[in-house]
């Protein structure tokens, strides 16, 4: 009788399961759970879909009245989300690549919060999306997207990981500890993040002017559900102790730091650079860049 499996790398993962010896036996593997092919082609759908959406909304910024689903009058704003969606581009599609389950979930719960959320204030805010025939055609194509995905993601996610659940195996052992003060600063970063975008998110016409540029309250609780996202992320990153693990994310936050600082390098007058928000804001991107290069550096140094 078969008790153990073991996984190779290979986008295919049951080609890459086999026969195991015997628990006992000399050479016997434990099972190591594989990403099933369900999540993983998700995560590949989300991660076409993010690139869209960032092109929409960094390179498009000034546009969003003509190409996006709602009109964004602050580019610095659209600039920022645009960012943000390609800096989960990396994440989704590296968590996509990774034959391991361990490897590539910190992908999931990180998404799974940040679509729920905002479906929620997608839904607060209807009159701010461009339906009608008083909208250019491309803006009501792009509305009607945003309002397919942000229903239909989270829901085939959840289906998905149901099939993940189901997968047999265990998490593949832990291979490369990330230094002590990354974990602090990861825990800093966690608890500010969903600090603020919870405040954002759920009180956006009060927290919203202590922001360093200008928020609507539809913009508002959409980045306070980016926020909420990567404090999830970050507090994962802490939990699954493994810069390995962490891979998909560190290179996310690489890039979202990256990202981040070119939008404000294109909109330096929209951004409160005196302010304390600013100023935070900026600790936090280069706190971000750093924690990042040092998780991709000890990542592949163990690979």
């Amino acid at each position: 009788m078969i008790t153990n499996i073991a996984v190779h790398a290979g986008p295919n993962w049951r080609r890459g399961i086999h026969k195991a010896k015997a628990p006992g036996a000399p050479g016997a593997q434990a099972a190591v759970k594989p990403l099933a092919p369900a999540v993983r082609w998700l995560l590949f759908t989300a991660a076409v879909l993010v690139l869209l959406a960032g092109f929409q909304l960094f390179v498009l910024t000034e546009h969003t009245g003509t190409y996006f689903a709602w009109t964004i009058a602050n580019p610095l704003a659209a600039a920022f989300l645009g960012a943000s969606y390609w800096a989960s581009l990396s994440i989704e599609a590296l968590a996509g690549r990774q034959a391991a389950w361990a490897h590539a979930r910190i992908a999931v719960p990180a998404v799974l919060v940040f679509t729920v959320l905002t479906l929620v204030a997608t839904l607060l805010h209807l009159d701010k999306f461009h339906f009608g025939g008083s909208f250019a055609a491309d803006a009501q194509i792009a509305t009607w997207g945003w309002i397919a995905i942000y229903v239909l993601v989270p829901l085939l996610m959840l289906i998905a990981l149901g099939v993940q659940a189901r997968v047999p195996g265990q998490d593949k052992p832990r291979s490369a500890a990330l230094p002590g003060w990354v974990y602090g600063a990861l825990a800093v970063q966690a608890v500010g993040l969903l600090a603020v975008g919870v405040a954002l998110f759920a009180a956006p016409a009060q927290t919203a002017p202590l922001w360093p540029w200008k928020l609507t309250p539809l913009l508002a609780q959409v980045t306070g559900a980016w926020l909420i996202g990567l404090g999830v992320a970050a507090a994962h990153a802490i939990l699954e102790r493994d810069a390995r693990r962490f891979r998909p994310a560190a290179t996310g936050s690489v890039l979202f730091a990256v990202l981040q600082s070119i939008a404000l390098a294109r909109y330096p007058h929209l951004f409160a650079w005196g302010s304390p928000s600013g100023v935070v804001y900026l600790i936090f991107l280069a706190t971000t860049l750093l924690t990042g290069a040092v998780g991709l550096a000890r990542s592949h140094a163990t690979a």
